[in-house]
């Protein structure tokens, strides 16, 4: 399967998105195709063996929509220059239309209030010319709506009516019936001076002109985010050439390439230092504002701020395959992604433009049959088309998916999909992975009991050595403490590791075996030290059994450093009402004095790495929405088989890999600030299609004349275009409030 994101320019609305949907999704091999209104964007998943690209843009044409390829890297510039163009585009619109719609507004309605006309074109005086100014002012304005008529007529006419269907079908309405009463009022029927439409067709332009205006601005907010981050990366670079320094566009940075950083200055791409020393402030990506000493050999990355020292580095991932670039794209494709959530309004805006049409000719025609007179009727079919443009339905839930993926990534967590998002706020279970995750993943060798004539120090060294080719995190401590003691390693001769349980090994013709208690028991091997050893559990350190030729040796026990927000976070999710569980390898009196400190609900110790996934898929059959928090290779199932898989961004890429939310910083703090974000988010959406609902519910029968029915007022397309404005800007203004969340502290 092979994924792209494509720009689809030209959708007014809900059904133009599920129009082009529709268009992609009939095509054989295409999987999925998701749009989001907001980010005017296609997400589509398809099997290249049975179509291409090419297949799917001219799906998008034929559906009567541009394309645009899309770049990762190169979008947020793209897209924030077409954005910028097209807001002063409708901007000039707007103006243009209003130019002419403000004297055809005095004009149609001034004499009405009693507002002084010129005689040629008073209405009692000479309602000929009356009308025909009137037409002179309405035609620019539809000129500059032109789009509403090409484009709405066409889906139209495709049996695909959107937003600009119900634009186009009721101005063409109000202008030709005002056509018709021109022609009227020339034939001697002077009556029908009262009955033009002109100022209606012209004040809805121009009225959805300056809604369009105010969307297109506050849409741009929607993706401040994704420029924040693209802001991070520098424009140029340094390239030492020769031994001279070259600037040059950071798109013509190549790996291999050898750069010069200076002090203040940010690192263009991702490297390996080769001269210098320097602190880098990494906290873009770490949240730590401490700088980073880099030297000879140490990793920088693109977007990250050097300090204080002057270093050259070797240029190991540009464009792309940046860590700031694979950021950018995790938001990017959340923010195109569609949470389930959006399913529903999916469905009803689907068919929605062809329901308000067969109410709209239904309601006029009864009005008209129960014996009102054609301009009320025509009043009412019009008011009706205007009011039910489904903008706010297409754009509640987009919006909000946008802000919020967008407000996470500013805190150091990317949440990579909608359908994560929405999930995350239903979590009742985090599981979390001791080590690495609720701890440092740091440990020390803290204490070494032998046996009765077995040195501390010798079984210090065997141990070392069977450990130098493992890499278990308690190994390399081992490894570690025999360094600093300068003890040399010995040749092993033979080495085997055994999963869930140790190592053995074969050194100086002496078996070694080393693990914990489960490979003691399966080797027959009696413990003579578990006194000690239960103690050192007690205590929260990780005893570790070493036997030499089959009998009992010491035990060397190990401790890691619990990280300074375990605790708070811990606390914080309790508050929340959420249960939280730790799984780990360890002994379960070590695990058990862990969960202690930390003040755990639940133990899982003695959990083999393979284990894990099974775990948490029990905790699920409990009927548990259940969240795994890891940050190792022997995490990605548990995280894969988890409703949510939390990654540590300090964690392996295939952990960060198979998780749906990435926390970027090393601190478990982020955990229930993505809950309390994703709870955020979703009551904004349900805030949203709520309005968005109601809006169109409610509008619906008053523009249909159901309070003129029980004697209350009749509702002016006019009132009725300004609502459905209206009804646009708040949902995208109450998804900006999102921008104001606050992570947990």
């Amino acid at each position: 399967m092979k994924q792209e994101t494509l720009g689809v320019i030209g959708m007014t609305c809900a059904s133009c998105a599920s129009a082009v949907e529709r268009s992609v999704s009939r095509i054989d091999g295409v999987h999925s195709a998701n749009v989001n209104l907001a980010a005017e964007k296609l997400s589509v998943e398809f099997d290249d063996n049975k179509t291409d690209l090419e297949n799917i843009k001219d799906a998008i044409v034929k559906a009567g929509y541009q394309v645009l390829k899309i770049e990762v890297g190169e979008q947020v510039d793209v897209a924030r220059e077409r954005r910028e163009k097209e807001i002063k585009s409708l901007w000039n619109r707007f103006l243009f239309a209003a130019i002419f719609t403000i004297p055809l507004l005095y004009v149609a309605m001034g004499h009405m209030l009693g507002l002084p006309l010129p005689e040629f074109i008073m209405p009692e005086v000479n309602p000929l010319n009356f009308g025909l100014v009137q037409i002179l002012l309405t035609l620019p304005v539809l000129a500059v709506g032109y789009k509403f008529y090409t484009v709405g007529f066409s889906r139209l006419f495709r049996r695909e009516p959107n937003m600009d269907s119900l634009i186009a079908v009721s101005t063409s309405a109000a202008f030709l019936y005002g056509i018709y009463a021109v022609f009227q009022i020339k034939a001697g029927n002077l009556e029908y001076a009262n009955d033009l439409y002109f100022e209606s067709a012209g004040v809805i332009i121009t009225l959805i002109a300056l809604g369009k205006y105010l969307e297109g601005v506050t849409k741009g907010k929607t993706s401040e985010s994704i420029r924040k981050l693209m802001d991070l990366a520098p424009k140029t670079a340094a390239v030492i050439h020769d031994g001279k320094e070259i600037i040059i566009p950071i798109e013509k940075v190549e790996v291999g390439d050898v750069l010069l950083v200076k002090p203040g200055e940010r690192i263009p791409v991702d490297g390996v230092v080769t001269a210098g020393l320097t602190g880098v402030d990494e906290s873009m990506l770490t949240g730590e504002s401490i700088p980073v000493e880099k030297t000879v050999g140490s990793e920088v990355t693109g977007g990250t701020i050097n300090k204080n020292g002057t270093i050259q580095f070797k240029a190991a991932k540009v464009g792309k395959d940046m860590a700031l670039s694979q950021i950018i794209k995790l938001v990017e494709d959340a923010q195109s992604s569609k949470a389930p959530i959006a399913k529903m309004a999916d469905v009803i805006s689907g068919y929605f433009v062809p329901i308000v049409m067969i109410i709209a000719v239904i309601a006029g025609l009864a009005w008209y049959i129960s014996g009102m007179s054609v301009t009320f009727s025509l009043t009412i079919f019009i008011a009706v088309l205007v009011i039910a443009c489904p903008c706010a339905l297409g754009l509640a839930t987009p919006t909000a998916i946008m802000v919020g993926t967008g407000k996470g990534a500013e805190n150091g967590v990317l949440i990579k999909s909608g359908e994560a998002l929405e999930t995350a706020y239903k979590v009742q279970t985090i599981v979390f992975d001791k080590t690495g995750t609720i701890t440092e993943g740091k440990p020390k060798v803290r204490d070494i009991v032998t046996v009765k004539d077995v040195d501390e120090t010798k079984l210090l060294q065997l141990s070392a050595s069977a450990e130098k080719v493992s890499e278990h995190p308690l190994g390399e401590a081992i490894v570690y403490m025999a360094a600093e003691e300068e003890l040399e390693l010995l040749n092993v001769e033979n080495f085997i590791a055994i999963p869930g349980h140790g190592i053995e090994a074969v050194i100086e013709n002496k078996k070694v075996l080393l693990g914990n208690k489960k490979l003691m028991d399966t080797r027959g091997i009696a413990i003579t030290l578990q006194e000690e050893s239960d103690r050192l559990a007690e205590e929260g350190k990780t005893p570790m059994f070493v036997a030499v030729d089959e009998k009992f040796a010491g035990v060397i026990a190990v401790a890691d450093t619990m990280k300074s927000s375990s605790k708070r976070a811990i606390a914080v999710l309790h508050k929340m009402g959420i249960e939280v569980v730790m799984i780990t390898g360890d002994n379960k009196r070590t695990a058990a004095a862990i969960a202690r400190q930390v003040g755990i609900d639940r133990v899982l110790a003695e959990v083999l790495p393979q284990d894990k996934a099974n775990k948490v898929k029990k905790l699920q059959s409990e009927g548990k929405k259940v969240a795994m928090v890891g940050d190792g290779i022997n995490d990605a199932p548990a995280l894969a088989q988890a409703d949510i898989g939390i990654a540590i961004g300090s964690g392996t890429d295939v952990a960060m890999e198979s998780a749906d939310i990435v926390l970027m910083r090393n601190d478990l703090m982020d955990v229930p600030t993505a809950v309390l974000l994703s709870k955020q988010t979703m009551r904004n959406i349900k805030q949203n299609l709520f309005w968005a609902f109601a809006y169109n519910s409610a509008g619906i029968p008053i523009a249909a004349g159901l309070l003129y029915l029980f004697g209350g007022p009749l509702l002016n397309p006019i009132i009725a275009a300004a609502a459905m404005t209206f009804s646009s800007i708040s949902v995208l203004g109450n998804a900006l409030r999102l921008k104001r969340f606050k992570p947990v502290h």
